[in-house]
């Protein structure tokens, strides 16, 4: 009969263990990544313009001239995402501008739900490379907006296509997509408990 190796078992037993710590380190490093996949993505699409992806900050106006020779259709679509008794409008659905031509577009936020809520506007441009070519100068989607019950406010966006806009781009479709912004009214109800309080 063979005596078993003590060394030998020793040793298997701590191949066991490195085997099952590099597993672990190795599914450790997964999650994180697949955590931090998304907001690399979105970083990712702004600096590319992939997905339509366009900068949430503002803009200032590019002053090397307009570009008469040439007119773009720029098209304005408006959802709301689920759970936000808004409203979102246009008051136009398209225009036509030349390239360098700041342009005003107003968009009226209307609050058809019985309480206050928050939301915000987030935006997306097709083709997906005019979004480099895109800025705005002042836009509603730079803030979260805040409406009581039944208030209704008019915005004004203020944007610029860029005078190096493809020349194959003729029509710029611009959606925004409304989505509720979850715990601001409760934690502002707290502010406002916190500060009487304090004032008390």
């Amino acid at each position: 009969m063979t005596t078993p190796d003590p060394q030998l078992s020793r040793e298997s037993r701590s191949g066991v263990r490195r085997t099952v710590w590099r597993s672990v380190a190795a599914l450790v490093g997964m999650f994180a990544f697949a955590f931090a996949l998304v907001p690399l993505y979105d970083v990712f699409c702004q600096v590319t313009g992939l997905n339509g992806k366009v900068s949430n900050s503002a803009q200032a106006v590019m002053h090397d001239g307009v570009d008469q020779s040439r007119l773009v259709t720029v098209q304005f679509i408006t959802r709301s995402g689920s759970g936000l008794h808004w409203q979102l409008g246009v008051e136009t659905r398209q225009v036509r501008v030349h390239p360098g031509q700041p342009t005003e577009v107003g968009f009226t936020f209307d609050n058809q739900g019985s309480e206050a809520s928050w939301g915000r506007a987030v935006p997306s441009v097709s083709p997906s490379q005019a979004s480099q070519h895109l800025r705005k100068i002042s836009c509603f989607c730079f803030d979260e907006q805040r409406l009581a019950a039944g208030e209704r406010r008019e915005i004004p966006l203020v944007f610029q296509l860029s005078r190096d806009l493809p020349s194959d781009v003729n029509t710029v479709t611009l959606v925004y997509t409304l989505y509720p912004v979850e715990g601001r009214e409760a934690s502002q109800q707290a502010n406002t408990r916190s500060l009487q309080g304090e004032e008390a």
